[in-house]
C-alpha cells in the first residue's frame, strides 16, 4: 500500500529540490556532511488552513506545484515512502519563486533603453526598443 502525507490545518508538505552544485564560476561543489539544508522545494500538498480563516476571507497562499523558498530552520523533516519531505507552517515560508514573465509591474510595459524594472530586474532588449 502506498502512503501519502496529508497536512493538517495551516501546514504544507514540500519536496526538497537538490541544491545546485555548480557555481557561476563553473566550480562543482561535491556533496559533504557540512552542507546547509535545502532552502527551496516544490509544494506537494496543502492543508485546509485554520478554522477562523474562512470567516475572514483568508485562503492558503500556496498551492501544490508552487516552487517555494524557506529558511533552514523551517518545520520538520520526515520520510514517507523513502522520500524526504519537509512539513512546515505556511507562515514559515519566505516566498514563492515565480518566473520573470509573471512580473505584475512590467509584463505588459515596454521598457525604454537603459531602463530596468524595479520589481523583477528585467532590462530593455534591442527588440523592444525597435518595435516601439
Amino acid at each position: 500500500m502506498r502512503h501519502q502525507l496529508r497536512p493538517l490545518f495551516d501546514q504544507v508538505v514540500i519536496k526538497e529540490l537538490e541544491p545546485d552544485r555548480v557555481r557561476r564560476s563553473g566550480l562543482v561543489v561535491p556533496p559533504g556532511t557540512h552542507e546547509p539544508p535545502p532552502q527551496h522545494g516544490i509544494v506537494l500538498a496543502v492543508g485546509p488552513g485554520l478554522d477562523w480563516w474562512g470567516s475572514v476571507g483568508v485562503i492558503m497562499p500556496v498551492k501544490p506545484g508552487d516552487h517555494v523558498v524557506f529558511p533552514a530552520s523551517a518545520g520538520g523533516w520526515v520520510e514517507v515512502e523513502e522520500e524526504r519531505l519537509l512539513v512546515c507552517r505556511v507562515g514559515e515560508l519566505l516566498g514563492v519563486l515565480e518566473s520573470v514573465k509573471d512580473c505584475p509591474h512590467c509584463a505588459d510595459i515596454p521598457l525604454a533603453q537603459g531602463d530596468s524594472c524595479p520589481v523583477c530586474g528585467r532590462t530593455s532588449s534591442a527588440s523592444e526598443i525597435t518595435d516601439h
